[in-house]
Protein backbone atom coordinates (compact mmCIF):
# COMPACT_ATOMS: atom_id res chain seq x y z
CA UNK A 1 0.00 0.00 0.00
CA UNK A 2 2.80 2.36 0.91
CA UNK A 3 4.53 1.74 -2.45
CA UNK A 4 1.26 2.43 -4.32
CA UNK A 5 0.77 5.73 -2.48
CA UNK A 6 4.38 6.69 -3.13
CA UNK A 7 4.01 5.95 -6.85
CA UNK A 8 0.82 8.02 -7.02
CA UNK A 9 2.55 10.94 -5.31
CA UNK A 10 5.44 10.71 -7.76
CA UNK A 11 3.07 10.75 -10.73
CA UNK A 12 1.26 13.78 -9.34
CA UNK A 13 4.56 15.56 -8.87
CA UNK A 14 5.63 14.78 -12.48
CA UNK A 15 2.30 16.01 -13.76
CA UNK A 16 2.81 19.27 -11.89
CA UNK A 17 6.26 19.66 -13.46
CA UNK A 18 4.79 19.09 -16.93
CA UNK A 19 2.14 21.74 -16.36
CA UNK A 20 4.77 24.17 -15.13
CA UNK A 21 6.87 23.46 -18.23
CA UNK A 22 3.89 24.02 -20.51
CA UNK A 23 3.04 27.36 -18.88
CA UNK A 24 6.48 28.83 -18.21
CA UNK A 25 8.66 26.81 -20.62
CA UNK A 26 10.98 26.19 -17.67
CA UNK A 27 10.85 23.95 -14.60
CA UNK A 28 11.77 25.07 -11.07
CA UNK A 29 15.52 25.33 -10.66
CA UNK A 30 16.13 26.81 -14.12
CA UNK A 31 16.44 23.48 -16.00
CA UNK A 32 14.69 23.24 -19.35
CA UNK A 33 12.55 20.11 -19.68
CA UNK A 34 13.57 17.52 -22.27
CA UNK A 35 10.35 15.53 -22.25
CA UNK A 36 6.63 16.07 -21.97
CA UNK A 37 4.25 17.82 -24.36
CA UNK A 38 4.75 21.58 -24.06
CA UNK A 39 2.26 23.73 -25.92
CA UNK A 40 3.46 26.24 -28.49
CA UNK A 41 2.33 29.81 -28.11
CA UNK A 42 1.18 31.85 -31.07
CA UNK A 43 4.23 32.98 -33.04
CA UNK A 44 6.66 30.83 -31.05
CA UNK A 45 8.27 27.41 -31.23
CA UNK A 46 8.72 24.84 -28.49
CA UNK A 47 9.58 26.45 -25.15
CA UNK A 48 9.48 29.88 -26.82
CA UNK A 49 12.68 29.17 -28.76
CA UNK A 50 13.18 29.58 -32.55
CA UNK A 51 12.94 26.39 -34.57
CA UNK A 52 16.13 27.29 -36.44
CA UNK A 53 19.34 28.99 -35.47
CA UNK A 54 19.48 32.28 -37.39
CA UNK A 55 22.50 33.04 -39.61
CA UNK A 56 25.35 34.56 -37.61
CA UNK A 57 27.26 36.01 -40.57
CA UNK A 58 28.71 39.45 -39.94
CA UNK A 59 28.65 42.44 -42.32
CA UNK A 60 31.73 41.13 -44.14
CA UNK A 61 29.87 38.21 -45.75
CA UNK A 62 27.32 40.21 -47.81
CA UNK A 63 30.15 42.48 -48.92
CA UNK A 64 32.10 39.36 -49.93
CA UNK A 65 29.08 38.19 -51.95
CA UNK A 66 28.94 41.59 -53.68
CA UNK A 67 32.65 41.86 -54.52
CA UNK A 68 32.90 38.19 -55.48
CA UNK A 69 30.17 38.66 -58.09
CA UNK A 70 31.83 41.72 -59.61
CA UNK A 71 35.38 40.37 -59.76
CA UNK A 72 34.25 36.96 -61.02
CA UNK A 73 32.22 38.37 -63.91
CA UNK A 74 34.96 40.92 -64.69
CA UNK A 75 37.37 38.06 -65.42
CA UNK A 76 34.80 36.54 -67.77
CA UNK A 77 34.28 39.88 -69.57
CA UNK A 78 38.04 40.31 -69.89
CA UNK A 79 38.46 36.85 -71.41
CA UNK A 80 35.65 37.44 -73.92
CA UNK A 81 37.16 40.83 -74.80
CA UNK A 82 40.49 39.09 -75.39
CA UNK A 83 38.83 36.52 -77.65
CA UNK A 84 37.32 39.28 -79.80
CA UNK A 85 40.59 41.23 -79.77
CA UNK A 86 39.05 44.25 -78.08
CA UNK A 87 40.91 47.19 -76.61
CA UNK A 88 43.92 45.98 -74.63
CA UNK A 89 43.22 48.57 -71.96
CA UNK A 90 39.75 47.08 -71.41
CA UNK A 91 41.15 43.56 -70.98
CA UNK A 92 43.80 44.85 -68.60
CA UNK A 93 41.31 46.73 -66.40
CA UNK A 94 38.96 43.72 -66.29
CA UNK A 95 41.66 41.47 -64.91
CA UNK A 96 42.91 44.09 -62.50
CA UNK A 97 39.35 44.38 -61.16
CA UNK A 98 39.33 40.60 -60.84
CA UNK A 99 42.66 40.60 -59.01
CA UNK A 100 41.69 43.39 -56.59
CA UNK A 101 38.41 41.66 -55.78
CA UNK A 102 40.16 38.31 -55.42
CA UNK A 103 42.57 39.92 -52.93
CA UNK A 104 39.85 41.52 -50.81
CA UNK A 105 37.41 38.57 -50.73
CA UNK A 106 39.62 36.22 -48.66
CA UNK A 107 40.25 39.04 -46.18
CA UNK A 108 36.51 39.54 -45.71
CA UNK A 109 35.92 35.82 -45.35
CA UNK A 110 38.71 35.43 -42.80
CA UNK A 111 37.40 38.47 -40.88
CA UNK A 112 34.02 36.75 -40.55
CA UNK A 113 35.61 33.44 -39.51
CA UNK A 114 37.73 35.21 -36.89
CA UNK A 115 41.11 33.58 -37.53
CA UNK A 116 43.08 32.74 -40.71
CA UNK A 117 43.54 29.18 -39.45
CA UNK A 118 39.81 28.54 -39.81
CA UNK A 119 39.95 29.43 -43.49
CA UNK A 120 42.91 27.10 -43.95
CA UNK A 121 40.99 24.34 -42.16
CA UNK A 122 38.23 24.69 -44.76
CA UNK A 123 40.78 23.75 -47.42
CA UNK A 124 41.56 20.48 -45.64
CA UNK A 125 38.30 19.09 -47.03
CA UNK A 126 37.26 18.84 -50.69
CA UNK A 127 33.59 17.89 -50.70
CA UNK A 128 31.68 18.18 -53.96
CA UNK A 129 28.29 18.06 -52.23
CA UNK A 130 29.13 20.92 -49.86
CA UNK A 131 28.57 24.42 -51.27
CA UNK A 132 30.76 25.91 -48.54
CA UNK A 133 33.67 23.54 -49.21
CA UNK A 134 33.48 24.08 -52.96
CA UNK A 135 33.16 27.83 -52.46
CA UNK A 136 36.41 28.01 -50.51
CA UNK A 137 38.23 26.05 -53.23
CA UNK A 138 36.65 28.14 -56.00
CA UNK A 139 37.83 31.33 -54.30
CA UNK A 140 41.40 29.99 -53.96
CA UNK A 141 41.47 28.77 -57.57
CA UNK A 142 40.09 32.05 -58.91
CA UNK A 143 42.49 34.17 -56.85
CA UNK A 144 45.52 32.26 -58.13
CA UNK A 145 44.35 32.31 -61.75
CA UNK A 146 43.62 36.04 -61.61
CA UNK A 147 47.00 36.83 -60.05
CA UNK A 148 48.97 34.76 -62.58
CA UNK A 149 46.91 36.10 -65.50
CA UNK A 150 47.66 39.70 -64.49
CA UNK A 151 51.33 38.85 -64.01
CA UNK A 152 51.59 37.29 -67.48
CA UNK A 153 49.63 40.15 -69.03
CA UNK A 154 51.92 42.77 -67.52
CA UNK A 155 55.05 40.86 -68.61
CA UNK A 156 53.78 40.71 -72.19
CA UNK A 157 52.89 44.40 -72.18
CA UNK A 158 56.40 45.26 -70.99
CA UNK A 159 58.08 43.40 -73.82
CA UNK A 160 58.63 39.92 -72.44
CA UNK A 161 56.29 38.25 -74.93
CA UNK A 162 57.03 34.78 -76.25
CA UNK A 163 54.82 31.95 -77.55
CA UNK A 164 54.93 30.02 -74.28
CA UNK A 165 53.96 33.03 -72.18
CA UNK A 166 51.13 33.96 -74.54
CA UNK A 167 49.78 30.40 -74.45
CA UNK A 168 49.99 30.41 -70.66
CA UNK A 169 48.13 33.72 -70.57
CA UNK A 170 45.25 32.29 -72.61
CA UNK A 171 45.07 29.27 -70.32
CA UNK A 172 45.07 31.39 -67.17
CA UNK A 173 42.49 33.85 -68.52
CA UNK A 174 40.17 31.02 -69.51
CA UNK A 175 40.56 29.39 -66.10
CA UNK A 176 39.89 32.71 -64.37
CA UNK A 177 36.75 33.19 -66.47
CA UNK A 178 35.37 29.74 -65.56
CA UNK A 179 36.16 29.98 -61.85
CA UNK A 180 34.94 33.58 -61.89
CA UNK A 181 31.50 32.53 -63.13
CA UNK A 182 31.39 29.89 -60.41
CA UNK A 183 32.43 32.43 -57.78
CA UNK A 184 29.75 34.90 -58.90
CA UNK A 185 26.94 32.33 -58.69
CA UNK A 186 27.97 29.88 -55.96
CA UNK A 187 27.02 32.30 -53.17
CA UNK A 188 23.40 31.99 -54.25
CA UNK A 189 23.77 28.21 -54.17
CA UNK A 190 25.39 28.45 -50.72
CA UNK A 191 22.51 30.21 -48.97
CA UNK A 192 19.93 28.24 -50.95
CA UNK A 193 21.37 24.96 -49.62
CA UNK A 194 20.46 25.83 -46.01
CA UNK A 195 17.35 25.03 -43.96
CA UNK A 196 16.31 28.70 -43.78
CA UNK A 197 12.87 28.64 -45.48
CA UNK A 198 13.06 31.87 -47.48
CA UNK A 199 16.47 30.87 -48.86
CA UNK A 200 15.78 27.20 -49.55
CA UNK A 201 12.48 27.96 -51.28
CA UNK A 202 14.22 30.46 -53.59
CA UNK A 203 17.28 28.30 -54.29
CA UNK A 204 16.61 28.22 -58.04
CA UNK A 205 16.29 32.00 -58.27
CA UNK A 206 19.21 33.10 -56.08
CA UNK A 207 22.17 31.90 -58.24
CA UNK A 208 20.74 33.59 -61.35
CA UNK A 209 19.96 36.74 -59.38
CA UNK A 210 23.46 36.95 -57.90
CA UNK A 211 25.09 36.24 -61.27
CA UNK A 212 23.03 38.92 -63.04
CA UNK A 213 23.76 41.34 -60.25
CA UNK A 214 27.48 40.63 -60.63
CA UNK A 215 27.23 41.18 -64.39
CA UNK A 216 25.60 44.58 -64.00
CA UNK A 217 28.02 45.52 -61.22
CA UNK A 218 31.04 44.64 -63.34
CA UNK A 219 29.71 46.66 -66.30
CA UNK A 220 29.03 49.57 -63.94
CA UNK A 221 32.61 49.50 -62.61
CA UNK A 222 33.95 49.54 -66.16
CA UNK A 223 31.74 52.51 -67.04
CA UNK A 224 32.89 54.41 -63.97
CA UNK A 225 36.46 53.60 -65.05
CA UNK A 226 35.80 55.44 -68.32
CA UNK A 227 34.83 52.60 -70.69
CA UNK A 228 31.65 54.22 -71.99
CA UNK A 229 31.47 51.90 -74.99
CA UNK A 230 28.48 50.17 -76.60
CA UNK A 231 29.41 46.83 -74.99
CA UNK A 232 29.10 48.12 -71.41
CA UNK A 233 25.87 49.90 -72.36
CA UNK A 234 24.39 46.65 -73.68
CA UNK A 235 25.50 44.73 -70.58
CA UNK A 236 23.94 47.41 -68.40
CA UNK A 237 20.63 47.17 -70.26
CA UNK A 238 20.61 43.35 -70.08
CA UNK A 239 21.41 43.23 -66.35
CA UNK A 240 18.87 45.93 -65.44
CA UNK A 241 16.21 44.29 -67.59
CA UNK A 242 16.68 40.88 -65.95
CA UNK A 243 16.71 42.43 -62.48
CA UNK A 244 13.44 44.22 -63.32
CA UNK A 245 11.87 40.88 -64.23
CA UNK A 246 13.17 39.27 -61.02
CA UNK A 247 11.85 42.14 -58.90
CA UNK A 248 8.43 41.96 -60.62
CA UNK A 249 8.31 38.18 -60.10
CA UNK A 250 9.06 38.51 -56.37
CA UNK A 251 6.44 41.24 -55.99
CA UNK A 252 3.72 39.28 -57.76
CA UNK A 253 4.42 35.93 -56.09
CA UNK A 254 2.89 35.95 -52.62
CA UNK A 255 3.85 32.90 -50.56
CA UNK A 256 3.83 32.46 -46.81
CA UNK A 257 7.52 31.63 -46.85
CA UNK A 258 8.31 34.89 -48.70
CA UNK A 259 6.95 37.20 -45.99
CA UNK A 260 10.48 38.53 -45.13
CA UNK A 261 10.83 39.57 -48.79
CA UNK A 262 7.88 41.93 -48.50
CA UNK A 263 7.79 43.13 -44.88
CA UNK A 264 10.15 44.51 -42.28
CA UNK A 265 13.67 45.77 -42.82
CA UNK A 266 14.51 43.01 -45.28
CA UNK A 267 11.37 43.69 -47.35
CA UNK A 268 12.11 47.41 -47.57
CA UNK A 269 15.75 46.74 -48.39
CA UNK A 270 14.93 44.28 -51.17
CA UNK A 271 12.31 46.58 -52.66
CA UNK A 272 14.71 49.55 -52.73
CA UNK A 273 17.52 47.35 -54.07
CA UNK A 274 15.26 45.94 -56.78
CA UNK A 275 14.16 49.41 -57.86
CA UNK A 276 17.75 50.67 -58.02
CA UNK A 277 19.09 47.64 -59.91
CA UNK A 278 16.07 47.30 -62.17
CA UNK A 279 13.64 50.08 -63.18
CA UNK A 280 15.71 53.05 -61.98
CA UNK A 281 18.93 52.02 -63.75
CA UNK A 282 16.96 50.91 -66.80
CA UNK A 283 15.07 54.19 -67.14
CA UNK A 284 18.19 56.29 -66.63
CA UNK A 285 19.96 54.35 -69.38
CA UNK A 286 16.96 54.58 -71.71
CA UNK A 287 16.41 58.34 -71.39
CA UNK A 288 19.83 59.74 -70.42
CA UNK A 289 22.18 56.98 -71.57
CA UNK A 290 23.46 59.06 -74.47
CA UNK A 291 25.32 61.37 -72.07
CA UNK A 292 28.26 60.55 -69.86
CA UNK A 293 26.38 61.80 -66.81
CA UNK A 294 23.47 59.43 -67.52
CA UNK A 295 25.80 56.45 -67.89
CA UNK A 296 27.54 57.27 -64.60
CA UNK A 297 24.20 57.74 -62.83
CA UNK A 298 22.87 54.39 -64.12
CA UNK A 299 26.08 52.65 -63.05
CA UNK A 300 25.90 54.11 -59.53
CA UNK A 301 22.21 53.16 -59.22
CA UNK A 302 22.96 49.56 -60.13
CA UNK A 303 25.97 49.29 -57.82
CA UNK A 304 24.03 50.64 -54.82
CA UNK A 305 21.12 48.30 -55.51
CA UNK A 306 23.42 45.31 -55.99
CA UNK A 307 25.19 45.94 -52.68
CA UNK A 308 21.94 46.53 -50.78
CA UNK A 309 20.35 43.37 -52.18
CA UNK A 310 23.08 41.18 -50.66
CA UNK A 311 22.49 42.63 -47.20
CA UNK A 312 18.70 42.48 -47.62
CA UNK A 313 18.81 38.76 -48.46
CA UNK A 314 20.83 38.12 -45.30
CA UNK A 315 18.30 40.12 -43.25
CA UNK A 316 15.49 38.11 -44.87
CA UNK A 317 17.23 34.88 -43.85
CA UNK A 318 17.45 35.98 -40.23
CA UNK A 319 13.79 36.99 -40.16
CA UNK A 320 12.78 33.68 -41.77
CA UNK A 321 14.80 31.65 -39.25
CA UNK A 322 13.05 33.47 -36.39
CA UNK A 323 9.61 32.57 -37.78
CA UNK A 324 8.77 28.95 -36.84
CA UNK A 325 5.48 29.00 -38.75
CA UNK A 326 7.27 29.11 -42.12
CA UNK A 327 9.32 26.02 -41.26
CA UNK A 328 6.35 24.10 -39.79
CA UNK A 329 4.28 24.97 -42.88
CA UNK A 330 6.94 23.54 -45.18
CA UNK A 331 7.31 20.42 -43.02
CA UNK A 332 3.55 19.80 -43.14
CA UNK A 333 3.58 20.15 -46.94
CA UNK A 334 6.46 17.67 -47.18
Amino acid sequence: MKSGAKLKATEERLEGIRKAAAEAAQVPGGVRPSAGSPQKREGESYYGLPALKPPVWTWEVPLYFFLGGICGVSACIGFIAQLFRSDTALVRVCFWIALIGASVCPILLIADLGRPKRFLNMLRVFKLRSAMSMGAWILVAFSNCAFLAVLCFELILHGYANPYLISLLWLLEGSAAITGLLLASYTGVLIGATAVPVWSQNRELLPAHFLTSGLGGSAAILELAGFLIPATQVLGFVASGIETLIESFLEVRKRAVDVPLHHGRSGKGLRIAGLLEGPAALLVRAFWGASHTGRYAAALCFLLGSLLSRYAWIWAGRASADDPHALFHLQRKA
